[in-house]
This record gives C-alpha cells, structure tokens and sequence, in this order.
C-alpha cells in the first residue's frame, strides 16, 4: 500500500472469497472502516468470489451487531447499503465474481480471505499481488445455538486483523 501511495496511486484490495458471501465481505467493510479513520484516502476496498451467491444474511446481521448501519433491500442477490459513519459514503455490498465491472480490473491486490479460494484459484489475473489471509468460516455454526457467537468472533477477528494492517500502512 505503501508504495502504490508514493507512487501516487490508489491502493486497490479486493478480498476473495469462494461465495463472496461472509469473509470476502466482512474484510472489504473492516479494510475501507480502518483506512478511512485513519486517513488512508487513498486505499479502496473491493470483495469478490470464484462464483457469486448473496451476502448472507447472518453475516450482514454480525456487521449489524458491530454498529454497522444497514439497509437491506429485497431479493436473492440484494445490494446492502453498509454505513460506518455519517461522513462516509455507504460501501455497497452484493456477491458477485471478484472479475465483476465493479470490481478493479488490474494492478490491485488481491486478498485471498477462505484457504478454498486460495487453492482453487491461484492465479487472479490482472492483480499486482496476491496475498492470502484465510479466516475459517463461520458458515459452519449456522443453524446452531453458536450461530451469533461464531459470526461475531470471526466479525472481530477480520476487524483486529485488518486494523493493525491499515495502521501499518498509517506509519
């Protein structure tokens, strides 16, 4: 990131999942919510997948719980309106390929965040580097009485993660 700001260029993550449903989401809001509190204008944070689903719901209700606002439209694949704070524009969230229009095309990085995606697919083209930072999934709790607890865990981990990167970069 460092170098792409003296180079005078936007630091561009995408954060790819298998489904771009939870992990891929969950770190693009806590990337752009770090970089902005601390003044890193120029990184910008995008998420994708091998294949597009939904943002789960779950998920959208763990970034719920850690204060997020939240607007969430109908349908099987919603754009979720996500809001940290007054003074920011809300990050849209929807699964989608990380090849998607809306996502960068080149010379981003690209943050592997589920060791399934990192396998499969090991080459993105068009990233300047790819780096995996996998999380477990708390897709496996859903439908148990740990449910809330699980998302929650992995909601801060990403958080606690994703802070100290963004405050690296800061220095």
């Amino acid at each position: 990131m460092k170098e792409r700001k003296t180079a005078g260029a936007d630091a561009e993550l995408t954060f790819i999942c298998t489904h771009n449903s939870r992990r891929s989401h969950l770190s693009q809001l806590w990337a752009a919510t770090a970089a902005w509190s601390l003044g890193l204008d120029y990184v910008r944070t995008f998420s994708g997948g091998t294949e597009a689903t939904a943002f789960n719901p779950r998920a959208v209700a763990a970034v719920e719980r850690a204060g997020f606002q939240v607007q969430k439209p109908e349908g099987s694949n919603p754009m979720v309106a996500v809001s940290f704070t007054k003074d920011h524009e809300a990050e849209r969230c929807w699964s989608k390929r990380y090849d998607d229009p809306a996502n960068p095309q080149k010379d981003f990085c690209a943050v592997m965040t589920c060791s399934e995606a990192d396998k499969n697919c090991p080459i993105v083209f068009g990233a300047l580097d790819r780096i995996s930072l996998p999380y477990q999934d708390p897709k496996k709790a859903d439908g148990t009485p740990m449910e809330a607890t699980r998302y929650d865990e992995r909601c801060l981990q990403i958080a606690t993660e994703l802070w100290y990167v963004m405050q690296q970069a800061a220095q």
